[in-house]
């Protein structure tokens, strides 16, 4: 049976719920015969609030319909959802169903608690479905220890967002690595001394994200085959001080030693920036007239080659799980093939909900309204995508902190070898705790 008879309406009525700004991304799979088994059923779903919920809400009716069964949805703000999960979860209650989750954050934690259900004979059985279709990165980051624990609705990717204007004042290529881009940010500094040629993310634990995308290409890592800690190798210590070099040397204002995403945007969208690479689920922050001043000057890139290539990150931001504990898996598992659809997942990002399935970003007809550098961007980026910016730890926040510290250090113009070695040390120390 296919799902989708009813979806043209049930989007029309979801538009209204794509706010602006608010981009993200979702996955998809097929759907199947196999839902004669399941009515009468009722399937209790708990969900973030977030742009993607608010879509697939409006579609829930079809489902329903086709399949007799019920979908009781519980939709709660993030720290409520953590802390919701926290106490049920760790009870082993059977009152969820289907969880929406982050597995940036929570799938080693969930995962190794026993919390989320084997999905692996099931994913890889259903052809149709296609398991496959997910990008490498997105569903590396669902899986544990080779079981697949959830399945990706929402992803992000670096992008280089560079001006236009200033690179062809200057005659400049658009930076095809890491080397050109510190020249071109130097150049275009010389040039015009009251625009920073590089700015990014500055804060210890904010600007981890964006940093992995120069770790990772530079040779890099975050925690080595053994467990142990990877920031103090060579590749690590060179995209820590390159990193630090290129926003501290390319700009005459005082730098913001704490800034996250909003903080650096805005010197771009002022026109007091040249590149920044960052989040292309953020895209539209640049592109809005009402917010940017350089709107039509926006140039998309995929994140520059170092020694390694390029490897920026490309993860899931969410995804669905279902429950170890719950009662109606079978039931569960047919609202996520319903939920992560070629076809729903193809409907969504028509609305700006971009996903992980390769055959989506493929399709013309869910690009149509983005910039046309931004997909190729986005296609070059999923392709090479690491399916991590962060340390994969279950203590998540406070190994972001440790591992950051040397960021902030290289950017100020410290001791870039000491700092390293510090964190170096209290991560590996960190890490053996960790595991415990």
């Amino acid at each position: 049976m296919k799902y989708g008879s009813k979806t043209a309406r049930f989007l029309a009525a979801a538009t209204t719920a794509v706010v602006a700004g608010a981009l993200v991304s979702c996955s998809s799979g097929p759907e199947t015969d196999e839902t004669a088994g399941i009515e009468g059923e009722t399937i209790r779903v708990t969900l973030a609030n977030h742009v993607w919920t608010e879509t697939i809400k409006e579609l829930i009716p079809e489902f329903e319909e086709e399949t007799g069964a019920t979908v009781e949805i519980s939709q709660l703000a993030e720290d409520q959802l953590s802390d919701q999960y926290n106490v049920k979860l760790n009870a082993g209650t059977d009152e969820i169903d289907v969880l929406m989750y982050r597995p940036l954050q929570e799938n080693k934690l969930f995962a190794s608690n026993g919390y989320l259900a084997d999905l692996t004979e099931r994913a890889e059985a259903d052809t149709e479905w296609d398991w496959s279709d997910f990008q490498s990165g997105p569903a590396s980051l669902t899986t544990y220890e080779d079981v697949i624990v959830g399945v990706p609705i929402i992803t992000e990717r670096t992008v280089l967002y560079y001006r236009k204007d200033l690179l062809e004042e200057a005659g400049l290529e658009v930076p095809a690595t890491l080397e050109d881009l510190d020249a071109a940010a130097a150049a275009i500094h010389a040039l015009h001394p009251d625009v920073a040629g590089y700015i990014g993310r500055t804060g210890k634990s904010a600007a981890v994200t964006q940093f992995s995308a120069f770790l990772f290409s530079s040779g890099g890592q975050w925690i080595n085959d053994d467990g142990t800690s990877a920031i103090g190798s060579d590749e690590a210590r060179g995209a820590y001080q390159y990193y630090g070099d290129l926003i501290r040397n390319h700009t005459d204002a005082t730098i913001n030693p704490e800034m996250s995403w909003p903080e650096a945007f805005a010197v771009f969208q002022q026109g007091q920036a040249a590149f920044i690479a960052d989040a292309d689920s953020l895209y539209k922050n640049m592109t809005d007239p009402t917010q940017s001043t350089v709107s039509e000057q926006v140039g998309f890139a995929a994140f520059p080659e170092g020694e390694a290539g390029s490897k920026p990150y490309n993860v899931a931001a969410w995804a669905l799980a279902i429950n170890e504990t719950s009662a109606n898996q079978d039931a569960a598992w047919q609202f996520v093939q319903w939920a992560t659809s070629k076809e729903i997942t193809l409907e969504m990002a028509k609305l700006g909900v971009s996903g992980a399935r390769t055959s989506v970003w493929d399709n013309p007809e869910a690009t149509a309204e983005y910039p046309a550098e931004l997909v190729e961007a986005i296609k070059i980026n999923g392709a090479n995508g690491v399916g991590q910016d962060r340390p994969l730890v279950i203590q998540v926040a406070l190994a972001r902190e440790l591992v950051g510290g040397p960021i902030v250090e290289a950017i100020a113009g410290g001791d870039v070898d000491a700092a390293v070695d510090s964190a170096n040390t209290a991560f590996d120390e960190f890490l053996l705790e960790d595991a415990e």
